[in-house]
């Protein structure tokens, strides 16, 4: 290796060893590369430096995303780019993308996704979700007996320490598969506490296969109880109503048909 090579070389090892104590280690990574590529094309210093710093916030970006879905209890693989819209013609596409531009998170509205089992809800919950925190909001997603299982536990916290449950303070708090078991009194009062401690501070998404009526005999037969609840999640709401086929039907019918 020639003098000035390994000079170049001392140097670039110095450069990057400083983005790495500056926190920028990707770019200290990269660095390398990017000044190969500014050599190649003949970039100017600051199109150079543009194109580092780029590469680095994307790849923060992307570690943001990836732990904030880890954390947020997701189930992975459902998105809106793979659902399959042309199957329950009856959801407005366009609805449901504008629903994507997470406004309706940023104003703590409400999202009720109702419909008979199979119809897509959750993946359309999830895929919502998966939006939401691509557009940096905090997410968790639980299946309603996993939610009252900790409603449950926390039932006796103080204020204090209830308040720091991520249940409470997440930006949008998605509620799965409510409706096919009835809540006892105690599970219907704590989550008459938990809508009424998130109305008006955060979002909240449930999936349902009830209607709007039958919510008094879910919520322990009590309508005073149903009344207040609903009184909360529609003042500001979103409800669509999914009325298609069964996707786990139709995949049953062909797999039936492949075998036949």
């Amino acid at each position: 290796m020639s003098a000035p090579v390994a000079r170049a070389r001392v140097d670039l090892d110095a450069t990057a060893e400083r983005l790495e104590r500056l926190g920028l280690s990707y770019a200290a990574g990269r660095l390398a590369e990017h000044l190969a590529e500014a050599s190649s094309q003949d970039l100017p210093a600051h199109r150079f430096l543009d194109r580092l710093l780029d590469a680095e916030l994307a790849e923060r970006e992307q570690r943001r995303i990836s732990t904030s879905l880890r954390l947020s209890g997701l189930p992975t693989g459902q998105t809106l780019g793979n659902f399959d819209f042309a199957f329950q013609p009856a959801i407005e596409r366009s609805r449901i993308e504008t629903l994507a531009t997470c406004a309706w998170i940023r104003s703590h509205e409400t999202l009720l996704i109702q419909g008979p089992p199979g119809v897509g809800k959750t993946h359309l919950a999830v895929a919502l979700g998966v939006k939401a925190v691509e557009n940096g909001f905090s997410v968790l997603f639980l299946r309603l007996e996993e939610l009252i299982a900790a409603l449950k536990r926390d039932a006796d916290l103080p204020a204090s320490r209830l308040r720091r449950r991520k249940y409470l303070n997440v930006a949008l708090l998605i509620i799965d598969e409510m409706g096919f078991e009835p809540l006892d009194r105690q599970a219907a009062s704590l989550f008459f506490r938990l809508v009424s401690y998130r109305y008006g501070r955060g979002s909240i998404l449930i999936t349902t296969n009830k209607g709007i009526k039958d919510w008094p005999e879910l919520l322990a037969g009590d309508e005073v109880l149903a009344t207040a609840i609903l009184d909360r999640l529609l003042h500001h709401s979103h409800v669509i109503n999914i009325k298609g086929r069964s996707y786990r039907l139709r995949d049953l019918e062909q797999a039936i048909s492949l075998r036949s």
